[in-house]
């Protein structure tokens, strides 16, 4: 509702004029301004005491750079800020409607449908501030507007510009820590699990008319907040189970925005990041049955397998030419005839034994020297089953001194080490990365309308440009980012007047940074900027 202007309050800003009073807070006074064009305009004029601060101005004026990215549709957009006369003052839509406390306040608390809507607008919003890279860090029923179109969140961002070392936070200074998440009031910095866990306050007072761990004394409701659950007995599932999840007091416990709205839409929920463990299946009738015919089937196939590998090498070795016995040659025996059938072999003999225990002891010892470590084992069995590759049976012939006949004794058994498993040399072929998303935004586009690119200096995969306001007599230094960095990167921007003002903006950010907007008619200026470890700054330039 709009108040009457009193004496103290300025009647003109800038081009607009002001026409009433739609509230105040710990930041400013809200007024209901309209533009040369007629339209009309919401304005929060900055305390003195805020003002004097330069870096607060330099901040408040990022925040407000950084919120400007933020999506349309369901929030109330920033349109303009000046920060350098002795009044600064933001510029946003103007949403007729009351906010949320008053709607509930007045009207009582929302049911069905109409809490549902309200809920699903509000989380969309939410998802599209983070997904611009903003914090709300000031989300509560007074900063959510009902207006003709719907519900719209409004001062996004603007609250960071206030959490300065040593001052009071924002949401504390609005009287109440109601809305502030567990981690934020036990002196962490505040992420996008602290703006969910103040949706789902909002939604408890939307629903209930009351916050969920109360509004009496602030260390009573400090405390509920760090140490209790909440009262969510009024609420209806499945609304209240989501808002539960938000109300954590692990952060990492809580859903995302993107997520809230996933189950509000009723939209097919992502698979989670972590499988849970599988529960065991339940075992059916017969089921023991077909595990032990399975089992019983695999032996068979093992069984089966091992004899056909042992009846082939049993058929190759016996095909293989035998060997003279040393034996037989030191008796004077023909080299061309094979020695006598071996015995039957013993118990512990394996059946491809073709050589005859008793060779190796009837060699004379003059035919064996002595060697130190005997031939392995391996080795002699690969001899012993070499096939020719002529087909023919060769004649065998004494083995040279230097490689005395095999040594093995009627108990010994073939090697039981496997063969070694040939690594593969492939590696894996890696997934393919995504290819980088080209930065929407435009260097005439973030400054604003009427300034046009007169300089800019390349980084590479990125470009800092010096615009100019031919009509307001204005420059424009902004750094923009070739492509969007998802996991941001150090960008700044600097502006310097000749005699004049100066201003930066450096960070850790997606796409780019700035705006710096100075007024510099007939003055030189520096500008530059920098984009990861890479930095630049001009000299005195583009004068008047």
């Amino acid at each position: 509702m709009t108040q009457p202007l009193t004496a103290e309050d300025p009647r003109v800003l800038g081009v607009y004029e002001l026409l009433g009073r739609l509230g105040e807070g710990a930041q400013g006074v809200v007024y209901l301004g309209r533009t040369p064009a007629g339209e009309q305009v919401a304005i929060k004029l900055l305390h003195p005491g805020t003002a004097s601060d330069p870096v607060t101005r330099e901040r408040f004026l990022r925040e407000v750079a950084v919120a400007r990215r933020v999506a349309r549709f369901c929030t109330a957009p920033v349109l303009h800020a000046d920060l350098e006369g002795s009044r600064p003052y933001v510029v946003s839509e103007y949403i007729p409607g009351p906010s949320l406390r008053t709607l509930v306040e007045r009207e009582g608390p929302r049911r069905g449908a109409a809490l549902e809507r309200l809920a699903i607008s509000t989380a969309t919003a939410l998802a599209s501030i983070h997904r611009a890279g903003v914090l709300h860090r000031d989300f509560k029923p007074a900063n959510v507007l009902i207006g003709p179109e719907g519900p719209v969140v409004i001062d996004f961002g603007i609250a960071k510009a206030f959490d300065q070392p040593g001052s009071t936070r924002s949401g504390m200074a609005m009287g109440t820590p109601s809305y502030l998440a567990p981690e934020v009031l036990g002196g962490q910095e505040a992420t996008p699990a602290s703006d969910v866990f103040s949706w789902g306050v909002t939604m408890v007072f939307a629903a209930t008319a009351r916050p969920a761990f109360g509004n009496d004394s602030i260390p009573s409701v400090i405390t509920r907040i760090l140490h209790e659950e909440p009262d969510l007995s009024l609420m209806e599932p499945p609304l209240r189970d989501l808002v539960a999840a938000c109300l954590a007091k692990d952060p990492a416990a809580r859903p995302t925005a993107e997520q809230l709205v996933t189950h509000l839409t009723g939209q097919p929920a992502p698979p989670p990041p972590v499988p849970a463990p599988r529960p065991a299946a339940p075992r059916t009738p017969g089921t023991r049955r077909g595990i032990f015919a399975g089992i019983a089937a695999v032996a068979a196939a093992l069984v089966l397998a091992a004899g056909t590998v042992v009846f082939a090498q049993t058929r190759q070795e016996s095909a293989a030419p035998a060997r003279t016995s040393p034996a037989a040659q030191a008796a004077g025996g023909p080299t061309g005839q094979a020695t006598a059938a071996p015995a039957p072999p013993s118990p512990t003999h394996r059946p491809r034994r073709t050589r005859t225990p008793g060779a190796r002891r009837s060699a004379p010892p003059e035919a064996l020297p002595q060697r130190e470590q005997p031939e392995p084992t391996a080795t002699r069995a690969r001899r012993r089953t070499r096939p020719n590759p002529t087909g023919s049976s060769p004649a065998p012939s004494k083995p040279p001194a230097s490689e005395p006949p095999p040594s093995e004794s009627p108990t010994s058994k073939p090697p039981t080490s496997k063969p070694p498993t040939a690594k593969p040399t492939t590696k894996p072929t890696s997934q393919p990365k995504p290819s980088p998303k080209p930065n929407p935004y435009t260097a005439a586009g973030v400054c604003g309308s009427g300034y046009k690119v007169i300089d800019s200096h390349s980084f590479g995969s990125a470009t800092t440009y010096l615009l100019y306001h031919a009509t307001a007599k204005k420059n424009c230094v902004i750094t923009l980012s070739r492509y969007v960095v998802p996991g941001k990167i150090a960008m700044s921007a600097v502006l310097q007047v000749q005699g004049g003002g100066s201003g930066s903006d450096s960070g850790k950010y997606t796409a780019y940074a700035g705006p710096i907007r100075l007024a510099a008619a007939k003055k030189c200026v520096i500008w530059g900027g920098g984009y990861g470890s890479s930095s630049w700054r001009s000299g005195w330039s583009h004068c008047g």
